[in-house]
């Protein structure tokens, strides 16, 4: 397959890497930019309150993201309101020139899960603004019709908590989703973990992961930014093959299987 075949469009642009990656928690920039750049991702998300370039260090950070030329998706971590998450969205806008939003709205302090009716309200008041609302919510089918409903292009339901590496708590919520909005661009958000993690999440049928802290923190950042880039490659070309149904009882690989050969004419 071309490399130009199997691009995918969020908002009207387009993608081949179905790999978004965070930009936080390595051990330094210059893990993080050659990790990065190992991943393959053409998308960094950014958090304004920690990566500002206008706060102390943040400029030389700034610049590092900025010489990546990658597409930055700044995002609203750490908010607990809809008003907080609102005003720290239109920061971000004018500090990363970007109408692009990934849009957080804490519901918990305990396992971080996004509140979802916060979440719904904030991304009716940023969608009439003018923003691209990527909206990172949980496994939840209604909620996920909701923000469909509200305006979201895109959708990302989380795996697990974030920061955990659980992988996919409840693959059947995802599959539900998956199957009951075909339309949307689909995106597991939070709870990767491992490689294998990211191929089940495409092999349901998403179009894409996100993930930051199973590369940031890995032994070694760079090589796993690899594994997760060869894996998610894999799911995808999984998805595109179409896997052998499963059955309920054995079925011999070989017809003839117990039968001598010389018996099979």
């Amino acid at each position: 397959m071309k490399q130009n075949q199997d691009n995918w469009t969020l908002y009207g642009q387009s993608f081949h890497s179905r790999l978004l990656i965070g930009s936080a928690l390595y051990p330094s920039p210059a893990v993080m930019r050659e990790a990065i750049t190992a991943s393959g991702s053409e998308i960094i998300t950014v958090s304004l309150r920690r990566q500002s370039p206008s706060e102390a260090g943040g400029e030389g950070f700034w610049q590092q993201l900025k010489s990546l030329n990658k597409t930055l998706l700044p995002n609203t971590a750490g908010c607990h309101s809809v008003k907080e998450a609102v005003t720290l969205a239109q920061m971000s806008r004018e500090l990363f020139e970007t109408d692009w939003l990934k849009l957080e709205v804490v519901g918990d302090d305990y396992n971080l899960q996004p509140d979802p009716l916060g979440t719904v309200e904030a991304a009716e008041q940023l969608i009439k603004l003018g923003f691209k609302v990527f909206p990172y919510c949980t496994d939840d089918l209604v909620v996920c019709q909701r923000l469909r409903d509200a305006g979201c292009q895109v959708l990302m339901p989380w795996g697990s908590p974030i920061g955990t590496g659980r992988g996919l708590m409840n693959p059947y919520n995802l599959q539900t989703i998956r199957e009951r909005i075909p339309e949307l661009p689909l995106i597991v958000d939070a709870g990767i973990g491992k490689p294998s993690h990211a191929v089940q999440a495409l092999e349901l049928g998403y179009d894409g992961i996100l993930l930051n802290t199973a590369i940031a923190q890995a032994g070694n950042p760079v090589l796993m930014a690899r594994a997760f880039r060869d894996a998610v490659a894999a799911g995808r070309q999984a998805t595109l093959a179409g896997a052998m149904p499963e059955r309920q009882t054995a079925s011999p690989s070989t017809p003839t299987l117990g039968m001598p050969f010389w018996h099979q004419q």
